[in-house]
């Protein structure tokens, strides 16, 4: 009797994944353990091996569709078997000791993929990443998202699925339309006849958003699917900005002592095979300036209303790849010296160009570095990695005239801009925050000490 297989959770908290590429067709003979398919989980793409030998009979879910976990993607049968035969669903999953077996594997999703539905469209019919569809008002439209789905939480998807509520039928109460848990206990209770307490009544009755499609574009254009990890991208820059409030400090640091350091140290690092750059200087004094302020090392319960403060002081590294942005997280990084940083940043760095980071390095951050020194530029604004609170901007090092003692003087320069929360982070406090990370760059001795 032919099975059907999965979505199977690969990580802890995970509860969607794309398919990116199907690495065996359909009537191919598959091997017991052998990939068959590529996922991709947050910013992460594996190979997922087969829990049977015998024929891929259906691929179910396409390349570019985004499926929950437990939703099937394919049905696997014996020699000889056919479709026919399945009559019934017998959903069954990898083994956990097989599913943990899936290794990294370089992203494909640039690579040209079959034209599919539209993503609003898929998931109203199937429910894709929003459950089952249950108890729902069906006067109540979601506002989708550039992805095509409703704008919301993972833990919100979550408790939708739960409840039973197709998240398309959902009219957010939040801001731009964001989906709140009030908004999911108030359909599921319209389902079920009873009103739901405390639930806003505007949001019922609120009209539709009207679909406009583009206007007809002139000339010759390329319509590229956005899918794979430039989906992931696109949705996770959207549900930032609609959910962190966005503020931008900038200051200048004197790096004239850092950069005489660093000449001095290079050949001492080149020596055990390592390419000392500045980035392993700017990570050491942020987790120093965080020690210092604990309130920039943070994230924001919305649903508790409570600020979570870390005590770890997990560094993300912005890193640019061709396929698009990853964050790497260098864990525990107030505890490595230099020397250990920039071997760790090196090989995350290669590991992200590659599409080969595992989920645990990519999650657990709890600030983020982006550095464009080496693009070029003033400085920057960049969006803030959710749920994190700040994320400080690392620009280009220029010799630049400057006045100390009543003296122009040439000095080595450089422009440190922090993009923060500001429901969580006042001004004052951002500021201070960047003028600690700058004299720890200006006096790089002494960072080295206090760390």
């Amino acid at each position: 009797m032919p099975v059907e297989y999965e979505m199977p959770e690969l990580a802890e908290s995970v509860i969607e994944g794309e398919i990116v590429k199907w690495l065996v067709k359909e009537g191919d003979h598959v091997k017991q353990d052998q990939p068959f398919v590529e996922v991709m989980t947050d910013k992460v793409t594996v190979e997922v091996p087969s829990p049977y030998e015998g024929i891929l009979l259906k691929q179910v879910a396409k390349e570019g569709e985004v499926v929950p976990i437990g939703k099937p993607i394919a049905i696997f049968g014996k020699e000889g078997e056919t479709l026919g035969e399945h009559a019934a669903p017998a959903p069954t999953t990898a083994k956990p000791e097989t599913a943990a077996k899936a290794q990294p594997a370089a992203s494909e999703s640039s690579k040209a993929a079959p034209a599919q539905e539209p993503a609003a469209a898929k998931t109203a019919a199937t429910g894709a990443g929003n459950g089952q569809a249950g108890a729902v008002a069906p006067s109540e439209t979601a506002i989708l998202g550039p992805g095509g789905r409703p704008l919301a939480a993972p833990a919100i998807r979550k408790f939708a699925r739960e409840k039973g509520v197709d998240l398309n039928r959902v009219r957010g109460s939040g801001e731009g339309g964001r989906i709140r848990r009030e908004d999911i206990e108030r359909v599921a209770a319209a389902g079920s006849g009873a009103p739901a307490s405390g639930a806003p009544q505007t949001a019922r009755t609120a009209p539709a958003p009207v679909a406009r499609p583009l206007p007809a574009p002139s000339g010759e254009t390329e319509r590229v699917p956005l899918r794979g990890l430039r989906r992931v991208i696109a949705d996770h820059m959207v549900h930032s900005k609609h959910t962190a409030a966005h503020t931008l400090h900038v200051d200048e640091a004197d790096v004239s002592e850092l950069v005489a350091m660093r000449a001095h140290a290079k050949e001492a690092a080149a020596e055990r095979g390592i390419k000392l750059t500045y980035l392993p200087f700017f990570v050491k004094a942020a987790c120093l300036a965080l020690k210092r302020h604990p309130f920039m090392n943070a994230s924001l319960d919305d649903e508790k209303h409570e600020i979570i403060v870390k005590k770890d002081y997990n560094i993300g590294i912005a890193a640019n790849t061709d396929a698009g942005l990853v964050v790497p997280v260098v864990h525990q990084a107030d505890h490595k010296t230099i020397f250990e940083l920039a071997a760790e940043i090196a090989e995350l760095a290669d590991k992200a160009r590659a599409g080969k980071l595992a989920h645990d390095e990519i999650t657990g951050g709890t600030f983020t570095i982006t550095n464009v020194g080496s693009v070029g530029g003033l400085f920057t604004f960049p969006v803030i990695n959710w749920p994190e609170v700040g994320i400080l901007g690392t620009h280009s090092i220029q010799p630049r005239p400057v006045v100390r003692d009543g003296q122009i003087v040439i000095r080595q320069m450089t422009y440190l801009s922090i993009s923060f929360d500001h429901r969580v982070v006042d001004g004052a406090l951002a500021a201070q925050f960047v003028k600690d990370v700058a004299s720890a760059l200006a006096a790089p001795d002494v960072m080295l000490m206090e760390g």
